[in-house]
């Protein structure tokens, strides 16, 4: 997998590296050549000096090869430009952007070309609410027409006792996982859930009330 990463900064370094070390090939793309020279021995990766906002400069890239964008830079408008010119010019199949600043996460969805947005305050916040809350449906992580998210269920949880298969869900979502005293379940229709079970569900914003109606209750 060919993966083009905008930002040259720590949080895209370190995403390069891990990709790498995964197997895959990675570009990055950052527009100081101060930080590339500084940078580019400790990272074995290859690199592009130019500006990921610029056409000319992801042409010259090879973006076009890309299959997932990263858009990882600190500024949200150039994640955001470069998120939809990844999409619209270059039809990138997957397009991953970092929120740097909470209040424009709003902005990151499929208008501007993003597949997966993360924001580290949102998923935080998600994630110390998912260890604290029981009988509450939580959202841990968003993606472009869907999102994960997470319930432990409680004592009167209405799932409770019921077989997946027996929960009537509706059918743009999907159980993905059962967390069940620190194991994981991979789940099946005859899987019955219990109190205490972390079910993690995919779910449209269509479903997702019905989810909540079937795994909280009314």
């Amino acid at each position: 997998m060919k993966v083009a990463i905008a930002g040259g900064g720590n949080v895209g370094t370190y995403i390069a590296a891990d990709l790498h070390a995964a197997g895959h090939e990675v570009l990055i793309i950052e527009q100081d050549p101060d930080v590339v020279a500084r940078v580019s021995p400790t990272v074995d990766v290859q690199w592009y000096v130019g500006d990921a906002c610029e056409v000319n400069n992801l042409h010259e890239a090879g973006l076009a090869d890309a299959d997932v964008v990263v858009a990882a830079t600190g500024d949200d408008e150039d994640n955001l430009v470069v998120s939809l010119l990844a999409k619209q010019e270059f039809a990138v199949p997957r397009v991953v952007a970092r929120v740097n600043h909470p209040k424009n996460y709003w902005l990151f969805n499929e208008s501007w070309g993003v597949d997966v947005s993360v924001s580290t305050p949102h998923l935080l916040t998600a994630l110390v609410e998912e260890a604290v809350s029981v009988g509450s449906l939580v959202r841990l992580l968003q993606f472009r027409d869907a999102q994960l998210v997470e319930v432990t269920l409680a004592d009167d949880s209405p799932a409770a006792k019921q077989s997946i298969q027996e929960l009537g869900a509706p059918r743009d979502a999907t159980v993905v996982a059962v967390v069940r005293e620190s194991h994981v379940i991979v789940p099946r229709g005859d899987t019955v859930l219990q109190a205490g079970d972390e079910v993690l569900v995919l779910v449209t914003p269509e479903s997702e009330e019905a989810v909540r109606r079937i795994l909280v209750g009314r």
